[in-house]
């Protein structure tokens, strides 16, 4: 085999971990890739955990032991986090963007890979260490970056449905109360989660945390532990929602809907 040179190994290493986050991958498994020893590939892990703390690029970790590697995950700084969300929170605050009902446009932003992206991992930032063992959200708007935040922690997405697909078979069905005291009905298949597992609930946006706390109440029927709540905007009345421990990225501080404009400042994360 040609003799690989360090640039291209540290090329060839930085794109295999940042595509897969949080999965862990063994120094045994790069020493076959590049037919080199253990030792060469400890010292360009550590070019690369250098590289990457410097220019805020995520975290490059060593787990030691028989069962060890390394890994790369896509913590975001309290900095680059606070950039982020102020150019978000601009963005949102545009004219036009309010919609009747006090709900704002959203789904250009949440759509984008970049910006879905992004706010996965800011969300992955916060709940990475509550192991999550996979990530619950309600169809459709919030399918993005609950996406998003799934890959990021390297978990399966889980989707709740209005109504059950055949396809899916068996389901679950509860009801619960949504925006202005609606009885809504939330299904999800038996298949989906298994029970004792670790639920992240990610949404885009909560007025009064109706689909939250059902979707929390879906996962009491399941047997599965909800280890955090988290949403993009957050409206800031009413101040208490109906599920407690949301944390928001953005708020929704509020409207004139004469001009069509809302007010939406980020929130203090770290």
């Amino acid at each position: 085999m040609e003799r690989i040179k360090r640039g291209e190994r540290l090329a060839a290493m930085a794109r295999i971990l940042t595509a897969a986050p949080n999965r862990l991958h063994t120094l045994g498994e790069f020493c076959v890739l590049f037919d080199t020893a253990k030792s060469t590939v400890s010292e360009d892990i550590d070019i690369l955990r250098e590289a990457f703390a410097r220019f805020n690029l995520g975290t490059v970790l060593t787990v030691a032991g028989a069962a060890g590697g390394v890994m790369y995950r896509s913590l975001v700084s309290p900095s680059s986090a606070e950039d982020t969300l102020g150019e978000l929170a601009q963005r949102l605050s545009e004219p036009g963007r309010l919609l009747p009902g006090g709900f704002l446009y959203t789904a250009d932003v949440c759509s984008h890979p970049d910006t879905a992206g992004r706010i996965g991992e800011i969300m992955a930032s916060m709940y990475c260490a509550e192991s999550p063992d996979f990530v619950l959200t309600m169809e459709t708007s919030g399918i993005p970056i609950a996406l998003m935040t799934a890959r990021a922690l390297d978990v399966p997405l889980v989707i709740a449905r209005r109504d059950s697909r055949a396809y899916e078979g068996p389901a679950v069905k509860i009801n619960y109360v949504a925006g202005g005291d609606r009885i809504e009905t939330m299904t999800l298949a038996r298949k989906a989660v298994r029970p004792g597992k670790r639920a992240l609930i990610i949404d885009d946006f909560t007025k009064g945390g109706g689909t939250l706390r059902g979707m929390a109440e879906m996962m009491n029927e399941f047997d599965a532990p909800v280890v955090g709540i988290g949403v993009m905007i957050a409206t800031a009345e009413p101040a208490r929602k109906r599920v407690d421990g949301i944390r928001a990225l953005l708020t929704l501080e509020s409207t004139d809907a004469e001009s069509g404009t809302a007010v939406v400042r980020p929130m203090p994360l770290f």
